[in-house]
This record gives C-alpha cells, sequence and structure tokens, in this order.
C-alpha cells in the first residue's frame, strides 16, 4: 500500500504554477494552517507555487491576523479567486483594490454546490440563487475589480423563467482538513465541530484529475476508523498531514491541543452558563427581532448584530423552543458568535455545509435575522461590497432569498453612534457620522423587487425604528421611545420613506434591563 503519510513541506510540490486551488474553512474552524504555511514560506523561498487560482467557500481568519488565507494573500502567488467571502483576510482585499488578481464573489452555497457539480462532471449550477443582486450578470456578474473581466456566471432561460447559470471549473488540488486519518487516507473529523466542504472538495479535485491533501491531528491503522464515521474516504486522498498542535487548532485562538466537547455534542453545556449581553444598540435590535420568534420555528442567525439574537433567546427562556441554524451544517443548539461562528453550543445534528444549503435554497427556513450594512428606499440590502471594502456574501444571498421571512438588524447611522437608554427611553448620546439608509445602495446583495415579487415578508430593525417591506415601498411602522421623527429619523435617512399611518412606538420592555418576559405571548403564536 502507498505511504500517503508526508511532511507539509513535501504536500506543497504537488501544488503545480497555475493550479486551481481548493481550501476548506469557516473563519477560525476547519482550515489546514499547518498546509496553508507551507505554502508561504515556500513561495517566499522559492517563488512556487504561483499564479494560482484560489477558490473557497468562507473566510478563514479573524481579519487582522497573518493566519489562514491571508498567508496566501500575495503577488503572484494568486491570479484569480473565486470565493463566497473575503471580509475576514485584509491582504486579499488589498490585493484585489489594487487589481494584482482577477476576484470573482459567488453566493456562498452556491459555491458549495459548484465543488459537488465538478465532482459529478456537471456543467455547474443552475439556479435561482443571486438573481437580480450583484451575482447578476445584469449587476456585475460577480466582478469584484476591472482586472475582472471573464464571465463565472451566466442569465439564461428555462421554459420561459429566468435562472443564473454558474459555470463549473476544474479543481487541480483540494486542501481540506479532519480530525484523524487511517494509513489509506480514510478520514474521520470527530473533534471537528463543522462537517463544512471536506468531502465534495475532495471529490471535484479528485474527479478533475488532480489532487487531495488532508491535514490531520493524528493517524491510525487502516481499518481501525468506525466507516460510519469516515467522512472522505481514502479513495479521494493522495497525501496526509499531520500537523503540529498550534496549527491545528479546534477554533482559532484556542490553545495547542484544546477541545471544547459541546460544539461537537460530547458534553452538554448547562444553557444557564450563556451570560446575558449588554443593554445598548446592538440588544435593543437583537431584542425586537427575537420579537418576531415563532415557536418550533427554523432559524438562521446571521454573523456579526444578529449573533446576539440566540443570547436574548436564551435569556428569555425561549431557545428551547426554537431550531437554530448555520450555514456550514449546523442545526439546534445556540450558535456561537466571534471566531467560533458557524458552529453551535450543543448542536442537535451537525450535516455538511452543500446540504444545508439544500435545505435553505428550497425554503427550509422559517425565519433569517441576518446583518445589515446598506438600505435603499426599494428595500434593497447591501452587506458585501462598500467602495473599497470588499466583504462578499457570504451565505447572505441563498439565506434571505429563499427565508419565508426576513429580519434585517442594523443601527441606523454607522462611525460614532453612542446611544442610552435612561428611564425606558432610547437617547442618541453621540450621532453616527455615516447614514446607512440610502437613496441606492453601492451593491445589491439582497433584492427588494426579487422579495416583492415573491411576497417575501421582510422587516428592517434598527435601535430607534423599525421598517416593513410593503407593496407601496419601504414603510416607517415604529420608533423607539425619547425619539423626534424628524430629528432623529427622518433627517439621519439619505430619502424619506412611506410613514405607516398607525404609526406606533417601539415595545417599552426593549429598553429596560430586566429580561422582557416574551416567552408566553412567543408560545401563544400560531405556529409558523
Amino acid at each position: 500500500m502507498k505511504n500517503k503519510v508526508m511532511t507539509a513541506e513535501e504536500a506543497v510540490k504537488l501544488i503545480k504554477p497555475g493550479a486551481t486551488v481548493a481550501v476548506s474553512g469557516f473563519i477560525g474552524m476547519g482550515h489546514p494552517e499547518e498546509i496553508s504555511k507551507a505554502v508561504e514560506e515556500s513561495f517566499l523561498n522559492t517563488g512556487a507555487p504561483n499564479n494560482l487560482t484560489l477558490t473557497y467557500g468562507a473566510s478563514q481568519n479573524d481579519g487582522k491576523s497573518n493566519w489562514g488565507l491571508n498567508r496566501w494573500c500575495k503577488e503572484s502567488l494568486i491570479s484569480k479567486i473565486i470565493a463566497g467571502h473575503f471580509n475576514l483576510q485584509p491582504d486579499m482585499i488589498k490585493m484585489i483594490n489594487a487589481e494584482q488578481c482577477e476576484a470573482y464573489a459567488i453566493p456562498q452555497g452556491v459555491m458549495m454546490h459548484l465543488y459537488r457539480a465538478i465532482g459529478g462532471k456537471k456543467p455547474g449550477v443552475i439556479t435561482h440563487v443571486g438573481l437580480k443582486t450583484f451575482a447578476d450578470p445584469r449587476e456585475t456578474g460577480g466582478r469584484l475589480n476591472k482586472r475582472s473581466t471573464g464571465e463565472v456566471v451566466k442569465l439564461i432561460e428555462l421554459e420561459g423563467k429566468e435562472y443564473l447559470w454558474y459555470k463549473a471549473f476544474p479543481v487541480d488540488v483540494a486542501i481540506i482538513r479532519g480530525t484523524t486519518a487511517d494509513q489509506f487516507g480514510n478520514v474521520s473529523i470527530e473533534k471537528e465541530p463543522i462537517r463544512l466542504e471536506f468531502y465534495v472538495q475532495a471529490l471535484a479535485a479528485k474527479n478533475s484529475g488532480g489532487k487531495v491533501i488532508v491535514q490531520v491531528e493524528r493517524i491510525t491503522q487502516t481499518g481501525t476508523i468506525d466507516p460510519r464515521d469516515v467522512v472522505v474516504p481514502g479513495t479521494l486522498v493522495d497525501a496526509i498531514v499531520v500537523a503540529k498542535p498550534e496549527n491545528h487548532p479546534q477554533t482559532m485562538g484556542m490553545a495547542p491541543g484544546g477541545y471544547d466537547g459541546s460544539l461537537t455534542g460530547d458534553v452538554r453545556m448547562p444553557l444557564s452558563d450563556i451570560k446575558p449581553i449588554a443593554l445598548d444598540d446592538r440588544k435593543i435590535i437583537c431584542r425586537r427581532a427575537a420579537m418576531e420568534l415563532i415557536p418550533e420555528a427554523v432559524i438562521n442567525l446571521g454573523i456579526g448584530m444578529p449573533e446576539g439574537v440566540s443570547a436574548v433567546a436564551a435569556e428569555e427562556g425561549i431557545i428551547d423552543q426554537l431550531t437554530a441554524t448555520v450555514e456550514p451544517g449546523l442545526i439546534g443548539g445556540v450558535p456561537c458568535g466571534g471566531l467560533r461562528f458557524g458552529c453551535a453550543i450543543n448542536p442537535l445534528a451537525i450535516i455538511d455545509h452543500p446540504s444545508q444549503f439544500d435545505f435553505y435554497d428550497g425554503g427550509g427556513l422559517d425565519l433569517a435575522c441576518l446583518g445589515m450594512a446598506e438600505l435603499d428606499e426599494i428595500g434593497n440590502v447591501n452587506v458585501s461590497k462598500f467602495g473599497p471594502r470588499i466583504a462578499g456574501p457570504g451565505g447572505f444571498v441563498n439565506i434571505t432569498q429563499n427565508s419565508k421571512r426576513v429580519v434585517f438588524c442594523g443601527t441606523l447611522t454607522a462611525s460614532g453612534l453612542e446611544v442610552a437608554v435612561e428611564d425606558g427611553k432610547l437617547k442618541i448620546v453621540s450621532e453616527g457620522k455615516a447614514k446607512k439608509l440610502v437613496p441606492k445602495v453601492g451593491h445589491v446583495t439582497f433584492s427588494g423587487e426579487y422579495a416583492r415579487e415573491k411576497g417575501q415578508k421582510v422587516l428592517y430593525v434598527t435601535e430607534r425604528a423599525v421598517f416593513e417591506m410593503r407593496p407601496e415601498g419601504l414603510t416607517l411602522t415604529e420608533i423607539a421611545p425619547g425619539m423626534d421623527l424628524e430629528k432623529d429619523i427622518l433627517a439621519q435617512m439619505e430619502f424619506k420613506p412611506h410613514v405607516a399611518k398607525d404609526l406606533k412606538l417601539m415595545d417599552a420592555r426593549i429598553f429596560r434591563d430586566e429580561p422582557m418576559g416574551i416567552k408566553a405571548e412567543i408560545l401563544a403564536k400560531n405556529g409558523k
């Protein structure tokens, strides 16, 4: 039997100049850091590998460290990027803005399905996801700079309906991660908090005639892994790299060799250990969003601001009445935030990344709470690109276009906003310098037009006002106690919304320090 175990330096030699390389990971988890370090060192010392096309789903870094995919971001090491998210790799954003590489943003769920399509020798992914957003060729076709002149997506029509065709491309090398590999290359992931895209990336590379490199924590004798636990079979694996503990954390920032069993289901953490968040603008927004929760609902909570909705639901004693999901494959439990965003405490199930997006794309979500960086007068939302700042869509497009109901969460202004709560009323201590409600967003990540055509229920929640998508347009429906309609809301917007005739005050309980006590009314709602 061929010996597949090798050093990271030996494995990097499998990456030829001009190769298309797929890398696994999600923020601080699932990234093969031992191999990324070896790629960086090899390039700096020898100039190889080079001229690579890098493809992946979610960003793999913390936004400030030279870790994960940020190590790959060097001119002439990468010549093209096809990915779902960019925000946490600062050097990558600099490269794109400096026109040092081509760059194409593809919705993260589509990226996952593309790997599966490539592995099955299909022409790509044909889907409604991305219509009338930045991904649509009538907008930017996913292109992120002037150098990006290729066509990664095409508008087509099937039986009178519009679809987007995201084109398949060969993958030459897949670099993935696991916990244990046997000598044949069968891989299990017992310590990984998310199942991710390990299998489909390996499949895409192998069936493209390429190589598959897997980074693991340990090696075991062939046949000792329970076959039901094998996530990537050895028939797909060409190289096995055993990582140093510091290059194989369960989550980024964890001590070498550290392990939190509450993320994998090995132990159950008492929900009482989840601490309430402070009463600030974020909690105000998350509390109002939590009031939209419905019993027995399957929900998704996005990164950033909406992460706090799960903390509010835990504080109100309703988290166990919901099934929270996160896009890399988590179902149930309490979603984590920060570098652990993507996993959950006490999950009920952990499925693979592409399958979660099958569920989302098919309309399985009852409610989604996502962030909101820019909002315009027709209800479009931008979270993906703001001039030179490139974030990428992540799973935002798949989730927001297909959830039955969507609640967008974000402050009304940014850059210096400071609020306080006094006597049950909101006070603006310092107004933000940047207005976030603009006549037209700079990048359409959520299409208000598409949502209206579908009859989707959409709410936009800020710390001082709540807006609703209605047939006549974006409509202001609630304002916070203590706010002046003209001075604090309308004057802080760059367009005038419709104002509901029955304009109401936001629920006073939102602006008090004690729990709101909404459990009974949430449970009294009539199901989904």
